[in-house]
């Protein structure tokens, strides 16, 4: 459900097709997203989730995998 939501969050702010994104997809390898599509995102997912993805995990995050794993941990607390 997290990573669905994902796909049409990049898929939305990327204006890309949502069919050729995958939980594996990379963000910045595979569609291209620079870090302030990365900003945008994760402002996105803050207000959406109501958590705080701190500059250290932000580091960590490469696939929207990543992403939704990190949202999962945050609202399970």
């Amino acid at each position: 459900m997290i990573v669905k939501k994902l796909i049409e969050i990049v898929a939305d702010q990327l204006n890309i097709d949502a069919s050729t994104l995958s939980a594996e997809t990379n963000i910045i390898k595979d569609i291209g997203a620079d870090s302030l599509d990365i900003v945008d995102m994760l402002m996105t997912v803050e207000r959406m989730w109501k958590i705080t993805v701190d500059d250290e995990e932000v580091l960590s995050l490469k696939t929207i995998r990543d992403v939704a794993d990190c949202i999962e941990k945050k609202t399970k607390k």
